[in-house]
């Protein structure tokens, strides 16, 4: 069943780098004519609050550089760091029910992620005669999350959908030779001063030759203290049901908005310390740096 399901994906999948980046295009190519854009007249504090609301009616691009350290039981983890320059656009489609459709893809970039060479005995290694890992950098595996729902007037914010996991990693091992497709929930609150909630998912293989069942938890806190500043933490919180591992983040993030010629962008710096990872090997620190700009979805004026 799953080499089926392979096989039926196999060419969407070689497409779809090049579908998404046009799509990210057209979102940027705005009309500047055609109407008034959605972000014009508001202020900065107003503007962060919209983007510190996963439901946002506001389509960014955001880039993230993500740099970690690592630690475990494998010899000279602790000396291994790599880089990842993830593309998280937030795509919002308003719709004729006055709910809304979010699709969010997630592109990785990787950037001397160090890989264990699993086919030897890591007791055979020795720190001066023999390099255990090596560093590989490409595209990771595409995620999309695609999420239907509406923010009430009382505050409320909610959505639900399904997350899917394409195959697309330029090597093996930087990504999972599988498809993996999976449901997802989020609730979450906005006040004028803050933003939390919590958003869950689950991932399974359904095609492909990898085991995968992955549990993600994303619990969210925004503080607004105002002038378009924000304070946050948001770690995400991810459990693999095959290996019986669990990585747990610590995360503090400070990001401001503003206008620069006329156009909304974010900038922000965030910090995770993992209490918890694998033993063999996991991450223990990671320093990012996260810029969004906002821009017109034109996929979306389309069908206006």
């Amino acid at each position: 069943m799953k080499n089926i399901l392979s096989a039926s994906v196999l060419l969407p999948l070689r497409l779809f780098p090049s579908i998404l980046f046009a799509v990210l295009a057209c979102s940027v190519n705005a009309n500047e004519q055609v109407k008034a854009k959605s972000y014009d007249g508001k202020t900065d504090a107003e503007l962060a609050r919209e983007l510190a609301n996963p439901n946002t009616p506001l389509t960014s691009l955001k880039f993230k550089t993500q740099y970690r350290t690592y630690t475990g039981d494998l010899l000279d983890a602790d000396g291994q760091s790599g880089t990842t320059v993830l593309l998280q656009p937030t795509l919002p489609f308003p719709l004729d029910s006055g709910r809304t459709l979010w699709v969010r893809p997630a592109v990785p970039f990787v950037i001397n992620q160090p890989v264990f060479d699993n086919k030897q005995d890591s007791s055979d290694f020795s720190t001066t005669e023999t390099d255990a890992f090596s560093a590989e950098s490409g595209i990771g595996d595409i995620t999309i999350d695609v999420q239907y729902g509406d923010n009430e007037k009382n505050g409320t914010l909610w959505s639900y959908g399904a997350t899917a996991t394409f195959p697309t990693a330029t090597n093996d091992d930087i990504g999972t030779d599988s498809t993996l497709f999976g449901p997802g929930v989020q609730l979450g609150k906005v006040t004028k001063d803050y933003v939390f909630g919590g958003f869950i998912n689950h991932q399974w293989d359904v095609a492909g030759d990898d085991d995968v069942s992955l549990s993600t938890l994303q619990v969210f806190a925004v503080y607004l203290p105002g002038g378009g500043w924000s304070v946050a933490s948001a770690p995400i919180i991810t459990h693999d049901s095959v290996s019986n591992t669990t990585t747990l983040p610590i995360n503090f993030a400070v990001g401001k908005t503003l206008k620069l010629n006329g156009r909304p962008w974010k900038f922000a710096i965030e910090l995770n310390y993992y209490v918890d990872q694998n033993d063999n090997f996991g991450p223990d620190w990671m320093i990012g740096i996260n810029i969004a700009p906002v821009v017109e979805n034109q996929i979306a004026n389309w069908f206006r």
